[in-house]
């Protein structure tokens, strides 16, 4: 024990570690040979040197004196074989992200030995040196600081002009190893964050600063993958279609994350970089096609949902008073300008004008815009001057902005980004509609746009009302509201109707507005409400007479709590996202017999009637409802059924034969088998058994198979054996977990299950189907006893009562 304490104390002491730097300076020529010696060597000085930052002082001074990294340079120099770098950089990586005080890292990034071990060849074509790489250069970055950042700097007068570890380390910014990438990003917003007004200088001026360029490129670049994924022709609606959108959109949004990142470190250099590369590569581009200008049709090939749903989401997550004001002041120049005109048309001169909008876009007077023409121009640039002067022209030739009603109808010019709010696509209408209430309510927005769309000054954006962006009589979205929840009510009174998910989107948004406008309607909307409160009951309704009748009650509980989460979802944490589910999977699924497609319809069907029901107590009570209590029939009410061990029968156990009809069944693995047939309902729950007769007991039989009776849908005897019944077998197994974007799909269901029961007669036959009949019959009217009170039309009333009580 003692000689192996002294061993381990030995192994850090100085003399050993003189001997260590002794043996690896005789190494003149580092081979496959020695190579094993030269790794040990190095990571014995490692350890050492570790141990020496912490507990021995001595130590360090024999590094420095030594001129240990210097010997680390050298080895990779006259080694033949790169098979030693990855072990060196992983050594030195663990030293410098172990080193503590401040004197040892001063040391270790002095005298260019960090400069010279990243600028060494390597060959990042075999192996993982390039892991190991970025590594090094990350666990050099995290302990860098404003005073010794000039020790990897090179400078001439006061000029930065080479920093090799950043420059080195952008060139893996696009690897296709996502822990690189995640590396390199961590690597530059250390720097970002302590750099030096020179050091700014260098990276946000070329050739350094065609990093951000390239970062936006790239991201464009995926919003176009993005684009064809959404617009593919092939696939419609399949699960792993969906999973390739949210992996695109989960990517797109971690570097939408970096950008915020860069803009948060603050400094104005960056922000101005970053900011002009985003408007002048993404997000400019992207609002081309929203203008709806004619002569730009192409100029960047991407629909308007996706558009619309990159230019929310950016909004969301990247923000920023320069991108904020930039997309309003293109998106509403029309408007704005119209006011401006309207001002001065009334008072004479400009004094009594609200704003306008060519100072809102003052800090865009320098971007150049790039789009792609057609293919024999390839890329070119329009300047934003350019643009605007386009814009003029078209709002010129409109009439002017004019609010008041005619006929009942509001007559405003739709063009631009609203004639998109009254699309037919309902997706794209949707998607739009989140844009302009992103915009709306968010507080980096400048005055005059604010007021245009709802937002009062003095009010901004409060937590405690969320709906403060509707509080301005005379904007636009205030004046546009009667058409904007006449159209939000068309899409859910559609027939056919629109997909589940569609209606319940379009609820979240009518609940919205709903509460910005005192939950008050017009006569013809709520004409439509009310159509579409009678569409989602009759949908319910159907739904008993469907397969999956006997879990209503249940998923009506099950739903409730997470549907009514999902309409009280606060504005800043709803995902645009749900724009290309619409988009892509806009149709429901119906006309398919199999139990699980039959399972997601009832679920559907549930949910969106929970909407409409809560809609409704939104519109005539103000509020929204809790969950109601279901009460089950109680025992007096069920009739004659079967003794209790028979509804409570499992696989394996022993139940009264009764009056089962005696039959048989053919098993793959069991052959022909003589069984008793029993059907029972107690209140909302039916089982279909089974039974082998007890070999010992004549009266008494083991359950062999059991069937939901609910599933069973409608026996059927063959039409060339009257003695045969046919009964699908319910075989899917719902389980209440949903999935991402809300709903609970299965990508490979189960196909049904397939019985034939032969009868000793056609009349035995008959009389087995009569009586699954009557005990479904019995089972299904318990639940519509159950149901009966949420599906009247006085429910509300009935709730209003109990809460006055």
């Amino acid at each position: 024990m003692w000689r192996s304490l002294w061993r381990s104390i030995d192994r850090f002491s100085l003399q050993h570690f003189k001997s260590v730097i002794t043996e690896l300076r005789q190494i003149k020529v580092v081979n496959e040979q020695n190579r094993d010696t030269v790794v040990d060597l190095l990571q014995t000085i490692v350890e050492i040197v570790t141990y020496g930052d912490r507990q021995d002082p001595l130590i360090f001074e024999c590094f420095m004196e030594y001129q240990v990294l210097a010997e680390f340079v050298r080895v990779l120099k006259i080694s033949t074989s790169s098979t030693i770098e990855a072990p060196l950089l992983q050594y030195l990586s663990i030293m410098i992200q172990n080193m503590d005080s401040e004197h040892a890292i001063y040391y270790c990034l002095s005298n260019d030995y960090v400069n010279n071990i990243v600028a060494h060849p390597y060959n990042f074509n075999a192996g993982d040196l390039a892991l190991y790489y970025v590594s090094f250069l990350r666990a050099v970055s995290s302990k860098i600081s404003r005073d010794t950042l000039c020790l990897l700097v090179k400078v001439h007068g006061d000029v930065v002009v080479s920093f090799p570890m950043y420059t080195e380390a952008l060139k893996f910014a696009q690897h296709e190893e996502k822990m690189i990438q995640t590396a390199i990003r961590a690597l530059t917003l250390n720097i970002y964050n302590i750099c030096d007004d020179n050091v700014y200088q260098f990276i946000t001026t070329p050739p350094a600063s065609i990093y951000f360029s390239d970062l936006v490129s790239s991201l464009r670049k995926q919003c176009l993958q993005l684009d064809a994924l959404v617009n593919s022709s092939e696939d419609k609606c399949t699960h792993q279609r969906n999973k390739d959108i949210f992996l695109k959109t989960d990517k797109i949004v971690d570097d939408l994350f970096y950008f915020k990142d860069m803009l948060s470190v603050g400094e104005s250099r960056l922000s101005r970089v970053v900011t002009q590369n985003l408007l002048s590569l993404l997000i400019l581009p992207l609002l081309l096609p929203l203008l709806k200008l004619g002569e730009n049709k192409g100029s960047y090939n991407i629909s308007a949902v996706t558009s619309l749903y990159i230019v929310s989401r950016l909004l969301q997550v990247v923000g920023g008073k320069h991108l904020i004001n930039g997309v309003a002041g293109l998106l509403l120049y029309h408007y704005m300008a119209l006011c401006q005109r309207d001002a001065i048309a009334t008072n004479g001169d400009t004094a009594g004008s609200t704003g306008d909008a060519s100072p809102l876009l003052h800090s865009l007077n320098d971007i150049n815009i790039k789009v792609s023409g057609h293919e024999a121009e390839g890329e070119k640039e329009i300047n934003i001057n350019y643009l605007l002067q386009h814009l003029n022209v078209q709002t010129s030739s409109n009439s002017h902005f004019d609010g008041s009603p005619r006929d009942d109808n509001v007559c405003i010019e739709r063009f631009g980004i609203f004639a998109y709010l009254f699309s037919d696509n309902h997706s794209i209408s949707l998607a739009s509609l989140f844009l302009l209430l992103t915009l709306a309510e968010n507080k980096d927005l400048e005055h005059f746009p604010a007021s245009l769309l709802g937002i009062s000054q003095s009010q901004g954006l409060m937590n405690n009302c969320e709906s403060a962006f509707l509080k301005v009589d005379g904007s636009i979205l205030v004046r546009l509201m009667p058409q904007i929840l006449k159209t939000l009510l068309k899409v859910l009174a559609c027939q056919p109707p629109v997909s589940p998910p569609m209606q319940w989107h379009t609820g979240w948004f009518l609940r919205k507005l709903l509460q910005c406008q005192g939950n008050k309607l017009t006569d013809d909307n709520i004409h439509l409400f009310n159509t579409s409160y009678e569409q989602s009951r009759e949908c319910l309704q159907k739904e008993l007479d469907g397969c999956w009748f006997d879990h209503i009650p249940d998923t009506i509980g099950n739903e409730w709590g997470s549907c009514k989460k999902a309409l009280e979802l606060q504005f800043h944490v709803k995902d645009p996202l749900f724009t290309l589910e619409l988009e892509i999977c806009q149709q429901a699924i119906d006309g398919n017999f199999n139990s699980c497609f039959a399972w997601e319809r009832m679920v559907d069907a549930v949910k969106v009637f929970i909407l409409h029901l809560q809609l409704k107590a939104l519109i005539f009570m103000g509020c929204l409802l809790e969950k109601p209590s279901l009460e089950s029939p109680s025992d007096s009410d069920l009739g004659k059924t079967y003794s209790r061990d028979i509804s409570s029968a499992s696989f394996g156990s022993e139940v009264s034969l009764g009056s089962g009809i005696p039959c048989r069944i053919a098993f793959s693995y069991a052959g022909v088998r003589d069984i008793y047939l029993l059907a029972v309902a107690r209140g909302i729950s039916g089982k279909l058994i089974l039974a082998e007769k007890h070999p010992f007991r004549s009266q008494r039989g083991v359950v062999i198979a059991i069937a939901p009776l609910a599933g069973l849908s409608q026996p059927r005897i063959d039409e060339d054996h009257p003695t045969w019944l046919h009964l699908r077998i319910r075989e899917f197994e719902p389980n209440f977990v949903k999935a991402k974007g809300g709903q609970s799909k299965v990508s490979t269901p189960p196909a049904d299950g397939r019985w034939t029961l032969g009868f000793h007669s056609a009349k035995a036959c008959e009389t087995a189907r009569l009586l699954i009949l009557e005990e479904t019959c019995k089972q299904r009217s318990s639940v519509e006893s159950m149901l009966a009170p949420l599906l009247r039309e006085d429910y509300l009333v009935n709730v209003l009562d109990s809460q006055g009580d």
